[in-house]
């Protein structure tokens, strides 16, 4: 065999960065060599565009094959035998680049909107040739090659070249649509890394396989869009949160698919009046235990339920029934998994690589560095990437808390401070004003929430006035005040006045969302239905009356699943609700009212135009802790739009009790839990009352037990 040169044996030995250097076509002493790397072939062709074949020569054992192409010929095609078979195939190192140089020098800035348009495996034509584009970023690699079902999952057959800063990619001829790939990555110290999913697949395989899909995500049906002004402050939204996996079941044990749910879920939330659906996060994730809040693949919609053209029907099927889509999304950390982002290229890549910066020590994944432009250009085409393909009209940001600070749940001199010497993470703060900037210039119509539960100043104001540029953010005060108040005996609440009172200093502060989550479903903390003390009628009165007065209390609303049907039991990912609940009057009635709630939020201006307002609230009676009264008014953008909320945390019945309202006449009595319909016991004001002149109109009302009622003025 003749001598080779050095670039041979790394071409051999798979540690040449870039192959096309020396494999393909070149020009070489006045001739057009051909070299090709085909392990296990015995005899391979090269054949030219008008039918010439040249034979190359067998130069290593190994598998590298060299020869002339006759007349010049650049265009060619490789002829190969493998065994009894014989092969013909394009050669894919005979193909063009398939980043630009503007691509190159968008990706090196980190600038780059669209870098779905470009990482991945996109389908493609070049010169005539259909097949798939491979890009993955991996700068610290020593080689990178495409494995899959096109080529035996051999890494020596199909290595990239590299460009730019770290980019590697190759164009593999006649691959297609719903071939199963991962990426072979020899790390910087010459060591085979586990093989690697595509951080930005498309689709992935049903866990507890990894590999990643290609799918043509270009020619991903676009749903329609959601009502216009659907996320808008002074709109209603009432947003019921679901896990996909577990809100019905096919014979109590099988999920149901993207497009079972379709039928169904969009219909039912429409039917209750929700104007969102928001869901457990759906990008691809190893874990069913996770619930969707690790994931691995942050661009690929769950295969758990279908693929995700079925993932697209399911928001079109929301969209027609006038529900807006929100997603749980998850920049914030990822998993360990080998197959995942963790030491990518066999270095901390997308992770910082200090452990008292790049590792969450109560979930035990790893914390994304967002002080490399790499990593944030990929997290904040992400969230373009859900809203341009898919149409969804909003994205929660999970666990905003533990980006935002540097020794969130950390002990002393387990953390690193910043340059200033400061808890505060400057890096992802910058990253989160960035991806809201981004979010809302690209998608005016869409907004973002955040769950961030602590008194971080401005999370949803203006970044230009300082703020972190959400458009909502979940208030968890209210929701531990509030949940604390109720699981008390009626007759310790006195006690405990202040806990409804506080929320009210600073709930114009930000855009809030009132959450009753998932969160607060699980790990013992029992369902709200079994936070609420009493014997059973006084625990449905109690769940009556508390959401009465969270759909009363100023701020956006969200139930998870179950919640409105009065769910005992926590919740559990492996189980579907325990619908049948419905079949017993107290169950039946909390549903009933949380869809009459529903309609009425929507229906009455005065409950949601001014929900982030402090113009659009009035304190009526705050200091009526013996009798647990409380009453407000609501107010809309027109001043006769008004609604007075009385609620009645006791169980005792008040006749007479008066409230000074702003307009005599008649108020109609448009909302009381205590109805019979509901499983009340039917205490009220027979639908309407009259406020007597005078200086300051008053009502004298019967107030019923633990129960809320809405009034409004008869226009």
């Amino acid at each position: 065999m003749p001598k080779l040169p050095a670039e041979a044996y790394a071409i051999i030995e798979g540690r040449h960065s870039d192959p096309f250097h020396y494999l393909g076509l070149h020009p070489e002493g006045g001739r057009s060599v051909v070299r090709a790397f085909l392990p296990e072939a015995s005899n391979v062709e090269a054949v030219g565009e008008h039918g010439e074949v040249a034979s190359l020569d067998r130069v290593h054992d190994a598998g590298l094959f060299i020869g002339a192409l006759p007349n010049g010929s650049k265009h060619y095609q490789l002829r190969a035998k493998f065994g009894n078979d014989v092969v013909e195939f394009e050669d894919a190192y005979r193909f063009p680049p398939i980043l630009t140089d503007f691509d190159l020098y968008l990706l090196g800035e980190g600038t780059h909107q669209r870098l779905y348009d470009k990482l991945g495996a996109h389908p493609m034509r070049l010169e005539g040739i259909d097949g798939i584009g491979f890009v993955v970023l991996a700068p610290n690699a020593r080689r990178v090659s495409v494995v899959g079902d096109f080529n035996f999952w051999d890494g020596r057959r199909h290595p990239m070249r590299v460009r730019g800063a770290g980019y590697w990619e190759l164009f593999i001829p006649h691959a297609k649509a719903g071939d199963h790939y991962k990426f072979e990555i020899i790390g910087p110290h010459g060591h085979l890394l586990p093989l690697k999913s595509d951080p930005l697949a498309f689709a992935s395989e049903v866990r507890p396989k990894t590999a990643s899909v290609v799918f043509d995500e270009a020619h991903l049906p676009r749903p329609r869009p959601a009502p216009d002004g659907i996320n808008a402050l002074s709109a209603p939204m009432s947003i019921y949160e679901v896990h996909l996996g577990s809100w019905r079941r096919k014979n109590g044990e099988e999920w149901l698919t993207y497009r079972e749910l379709a039928e169904q879920l969009p219909a039912y939330a429409r039917d209750m009046g929700f104007t969102h659906l928001e869901f457990l996060p759906v990008s691809e994730h190893p874990f069913d235990g996770s619930w969707g809040y690790q994931p691995t693949g942050l661009y690929a919609p769950t295969s758990r339920f279908g693929t995700p053209e079925d993932f697209a029907a399911l928001v079109d099927a929301c969209h027609r029934e006038g529900v807006g889509v929100l997603l749980d999304w998850v920049p914030g950390h990822f998993p360990d998994d080998p197959h995942g982002l963790g030491s990518f290229d066999g270095t901390a890549l997308y992770e910082h690589a200090n452990p008292l910066q790049g590792r969450h020590l109560d979930w035990g994944t790893l914390i994304y560095n967002y002080g490399r432009t790499e990593v944030t250009n990929f997290l904040v085409s992400n969230a373009l990437f859900w809203m341009e393909r898919y149409a969804i009209d909003g994205l929660r940001v999970d666990a905003v808390a533990s980006m935002l600070y540097l020794d969130y749940s950390r002990p002393p001199g387990a953390w690193i401070p910043n340059q200033y010497g400061g808890r505060e993470n400057i890096e992802a703060i910058n990253f989160l004003r960035r991806f809201n900037t981004e979010v809302f210039a690209r998608f005016p119509q869409a907004t973002t929430a955040a769950e961030e539960s602590t008194a971080w100043p401005q999370v949803s104001r203006p970044v230009e006035f300082g703020g972190l540029g959400f458009g909502y953010k979940w208030n968890m005060g209210w929701m531990h005040d509030t949940l604390n108040y109720i699981s008390k005996d009626p007759i310790h609440r006195k006690h405990h006045h202040g806990e409804i009172l506080f929320g009210l200093h600073y709930a114009f502060s930000e855009n809030f969302i009132l959450p009753l989550s998932h969160d607060e479903v699980v790990h013992g903390k029992r369902s709200i239905l079994g936070r609420m003390p009493g014997d059973e009628w006084q625990r449905f009165a109690n769940l009556r009356a508390y959401y009465s007065f969270m759909f009363g209390h100023p701020g956006k609303k969200l139930l998870f699943m179950g919640a409105e049907i009065a769910q005992s039991r926590e919740w559990n990912h492996d189980q579907s609700l325990d619908w049948h609940l419905l079949e017993y009057k107290y169950h039946s009635g909390i549903q009933a009212l949380i869809r009459d709630l529903n309609r009425l939020y929507r229906a009455v201006p005065a409950l949601h135009q001014m929900d982030c307002d402090q113009a659009g609230f009035e304190w009526l009676i705050t200091d009526d802790a013996n009798r647990n009264v409380f009453a407000w008014l609501r107010k809309g953008f027109d001043e006769h739009a008004r609604c007075l909320v009385i609620i009645n945390f006791s169980p005792n019945v008040y006749r007479n009790y008066r409230v000074r309202v702003p307009f005599a006449g008649k108020w109609k009595e448009v909302f009381n839990s205590d109805s019979a319909h509901y499983g009340g016991s039917n205490v009220g004001n027979i639908g309407e009352v009259h406020a007597v002149e005078g200086k300051t109109p008053e009502l004298r009302l019967t107030i019923p037990p633990l129960a809320a009622i809405f009034l409004v003025p008869e226009s």
